[in-house]
């Protein structure tokens, strides 16, 4: 069964943002199944446009930005 956006539901969404990259953080249901964490990372490109990366490793000031959004994440779960 292919991906279908529709079925998609958001539970949760933050993000924390530094002058050149965005790390975000959600939980989504698919079709009515359980509730699950999505991170990823956002890099601004020459336009200053964020474009989609690869979270990769984290930063030691990344990983206490975000642990507050994990904790809130977690709640909504």
């Amino acid at each position: 069964m292919p991906y279908d956006s529709s079925l998609d539901q958001k539970i949760f969404a933050k993000a924390w943002e530094s002058k050149s990259t965005r790390i975000n953080v959600s939980v989504y249901s698919y079709n009515s199944g359980p509730k699950k964490i999505q991170i990823t990372r956002e890099n601004k490109d020459a336009n200053e446009n964020f474009r989609f990366t690869k979270l990769g490793r984290m930063a030691k000031d990344e990983l206490e930005a975000v642990l507050p959004l994990l904790q809130q994440a977690i709640t909504n779960m």
